[in-house]
């Protein structure tokens, strides 16, 4: 509507200019207010253009022709706005070309200035294409993230209450842990009071007969003292003569076997020396040690775990657990909690009647999120049981003939030599030995789709003293 009015017919005939608050009058011509004011001053009110005297000392707004003249105003600066948009501020000149090295729109005076004179350039609407495409790609990955997080966001209820869980079986199994290593200490306790107690009675008892053997001595040391006593105040001399050999042979068949008294006291040395060491030494024995325990918040949710954390079994249910960045998602694997960067390590997995299983090594940057094989390319040395066939997971995988199924597998791995090695146990015989110059640190991994357990074997634990 506004294209199809001049700019003439929207123009003030006394400033020349387009319409500010226009005022119509009777006479059907147009002003702006302020100059119709300025022009009436004079004293004559009457149309600027004809002459006809105004009926009204303050002629009304024209609305519709203040309408369209506001409208063209701010099309006008809008258009200006546009321009200067599409302008240089530098130069003035026309935005062409986009600077590739500082990504912005650029005019040809720009692109000879030092400042962008050794910058590849591209056409504006090349550029427009390519950014957007380059947006475009931005979008994705921020919509991605979004998405992630609104995920994690979802769940965090769900990892709330599992983390309650997991404190709340922890803190029950700590305390089985104990009461079972109380009752230990307990009837340890209580086999060595009674040992004391019954040392007790057995010296008591000895006592008693030592003090009754005593008292048979002292009797007779007395019976024989006033025989003689007798025998020194007779007046007949021939009677002392006379007993004089028999009193002779009882004072001398009086033996003091009584007058040892070692040995009758309580060894308290033996109930009480190094009696903490000799407790602890004495619990080894109730008490297992295992060189690998595995990691429950790494296992997928297909794998079963003891809570002792040393075996693992595969179900078909799958447990309630959280999806957390350290768990293997994708396949039904697990790792070791300690981590391997040196030095030479070892540990023996009992198979039993699991037919389907890997077990090995693999790096603590290996993806848990996607399906990869388990080869030293993607990170992991691993041997590997299914199908009645063992194999070594190179590339590609190496089949291995062995005698015999073993019921037992022994992890070996020298970090500093760069060696995986698995071996029988029974004979010691090596299976397979992986040659590699590792370059970060390793985990203990183990896989299995089978219901039947692997168990990691304790080790008995040696106690050496150190003498100086």
């Amino acid at each position: 509507m506004i294209m199809s009015i001049s700019e003439e017919d929207l123009t003030c005939p006394i400033c020349c200019d387009i319409f500010t608050d226009p005022v119509l009058l009777s006479c059907s011509h147009s002003f702006c207010r302020s100059c119709l004011k300025r022009c009436w001053e004079s004293g004559l009110r009457e149309c600027s253009v004809c002459r006809k005297r105004a009926s009204k000392a303050s002629p009304p707004t024209n609305l519709a022709l203040r309408n369209v003249c506001e409208a063209l105003l701010l099309a006008r600066r809008s258009s200006a706005l546009v321009e200067e948009k599409m302008n240089c501020n530098l130069h003035g000149e026309k935005l062409k070309l986009f600077c590739l090295v500082d990504k912005q729109p650029i005019c040809v005076v720009c692109q000879s200035s030092k400042l962008h004179k050794s910058h590849d350039c591209s056409p504006v609407e090349e550029a427009v294409l390519d950014c957007k495409d380059e947006l475009a790609l931005s979008l994705k990955n921020l919509q991605d993230k979004e998405d992630s997080l609104k995920r994690i966001h979802m769940t965090s209820a769900d990892m709330f209450e599992y983390i309650k869980s997991q404190a709340l079986k922890t803190q029950r199994l700590i305390k089985g842990h104990f009461e079972q290593l109380h009752q230990v200490l307990y009837q340890e306790e209580s086999a060595r009071i009674a040992a004391v107690k019954k040392e007790e009675e057995e010296k008591i008892a000895g006592m008693k007969d030592k003090i009754k053997e005593l008292s048979s001595e002292v009797l007779s040391l007395t019976e024989t003292i006033s025989v003689i006593q007798e025998q020194l105040q007779e007046d007949d001399d021939m009677i002392l003569l006379k007993n004089f050999k028999a009193t002779q042979d009882r004072e001398k068949s009086i033996a003091l076997g009584s007058d040892n008294m070692s040995g009758l006291l309580i060894d308290v040395t033996k109930h009480l020396c190094n009696l903490e060491y000799k407790v602890w030494e004495k619990m080894l024995d109730h008490i297992d040690y295992t060189p690998v325990t595995l990691d429950p918040n790494t296992a997928h949710p297909c794998l079963v775990l003891s809570d002792d954390l040393t075996s693992l079994h595969y179900s078909k249910q799958h447990s309630r657990c959280p999806d957390n960045p350290e768990r293997f998602h994708i396949s039904a694997e697990v790792v070791g909690m300690a981590a391997l960067g040196s030095g030479s390590h070892h540990w023996v997995v009992e198979t039993g009647s699991n037919q389907d299983w890997l077990l090995g090594v693999a790096s603590s940057s290996v993806q848990r999120n996607s399906e990869i094989s388990a080869r030293p390319e993607n990170g992991f040395w691993t041997l590997c049981f299914r199908d009645g066939e063992f194999r070594a997971m190179t590339s590609p995988p190496t089949a291995l003939t062995v005698t015999g199924v073993p019921k037992q597998v022994k992890v070996q791995l020298d970090y500093n030599k760069g060696t995986v090695s698995f071996f029988d146990p029974a004979d010691d015989t090596l299976i397979y030995a992986f040659v590699h110059t590792f370059t970060e640190t390793l985990l203990p991994y183990f896989y299995t789709q089978s219901s039947h357990p692997l168990r990691i074997m304790p080790e008995k634990v040696l106690v050496t003293m150190l003498r100086q």
